[in-house]
């Protein structure tokens, strides 16, 4: 018997799809591709996840591999602190006996609830007694005192830029680089200071004597360029003055401050011009000061009754 012959190939006009004739087969066709497309869509989608999934995966592996996560107690000395063989959580720090004193002052001219006022003049002096910077312990001591947080201290002493968390030299040299200071040669005192010292902003010399630091601005704009030594002000200054202050701190002789409490060294008096004094001759009177009331008896506590609060 002869074999039956095999179909023919599908041409254009015999594919289900392109047959016109035949409304189940375009039925059919029509589901068949939209199911298809309905899978295609779904296979990229898992395959763009995966690839996601799997690139998410690598990037944290790098991460992990190349960092090293330690949890920190937010506000405490741990999120805040770089440990330096001088500065670590263990050092002692205590004020002394005299201190205490002025630390009993300091706390008497606040309210009992609000002892927390205390917190810049108690920095203030932890540092004085440190030798010009706090270590984290002072802050710490601070906080024991008026009774918060030690991270509220730490702000305070973030904030402002008369604390020094870092150790500075016996003379803190702040060199004021702004715009007044600047046009009138506060880049020749600086390259005096660094060229005398050996120093830049920012480092200390190896005897531990001077610290510099470039800052903005200090105030003295009349008498610019100027630097403040620690607390003095030091003004109208030359290369070759500049260099004769740093001479006299060597020998622990700093020249001393004039009447206005400031020097400028070029021997004016205060802010006055080449002429001299022009004006205000006369002594200033003061007006006069209540008598009562001022004697220091009043408690710091009850502050607020007094003045009806």
């Amino acid at each position: 018997k002869k074999r039956q012959s095999a179909s023919p190939p599908l041409s254009a006009n015999t594919h289900p799809k392109y047959d016109d004739d035949d409304d189940d087969h375009d039925d059919i066709d029509g589901n068949h591709h939209a199911l298809l497309r309905h899978c295609q869509k779904r296979r990229r989608a898992r395959n763009a996840s995966h690839v996601m999934s799997s690139s998410v995966k690598r990037t944290t592996a790098v991460l992990n591999e190349s960092f090293t996560v330690t949890p920190k107690r937010h506000g405490s000395s741990e999120s805040y602190h770089i440990d330096t063989p001088d500065n670590l959580e263990t050092t002692k720090f205590d004020f002394t006996d005299e201190n205490y004193k002025r630390v009993e002052a300091i706390l008497s001219k606040y309210p009992a609830n609000y002892k927390q006022s205390g917190i810049i003049p108690l920095l203030d002096l932890a540092q004085r007694q440190h030798g010009g910077w706090l270590p984290l312990v002072a802050m710490d001591k601070v906080a024991r005192i008026v009774d918060v947080p030690p991270s509220h201290v730490y702000e305070v002493a973030s904030f402002y830029t008369m604390f020094n968390r870092q150790k500075v030299g016996k003379y803190f040299i702040q060199l004021c680089g702004t715009t007044p200071c600047m046009i009138c040669g506060s880049e020749d005192i600086k390259g005096a200071i660094t060229d005398h010292l050996g120093i830049k902003s920012g480092e200390t010399t190896k005897d531990g004597l001077f610290t510099l630091l470039e800052v903005e601005c200090l105030g003295a704009c009349a008498n610019a360029p100027m630097i403040q030594l620690n607390d003095d002000y030091y003004e109208c200054l030359t290369r070759e003055t500049m260099v004769e202050l740093l001479e006299a701190c060597k020998r622990g002789d700093p020249p001393a401050m004039g009447k206005w409490g400031s020097l400028p060294m070029n021997g004016q008096v205060s802010c006055e011009g080449p002429l001299g004094k022009t004006s205000l001759f006369g002594e200033v009177t003061a007006p006069p000061v209540r008598a009562e009331g001022f004697n220091g008896e009043v408690d710091p506590a009850s502050v607020k009754e007094h003045m009806a609060y």
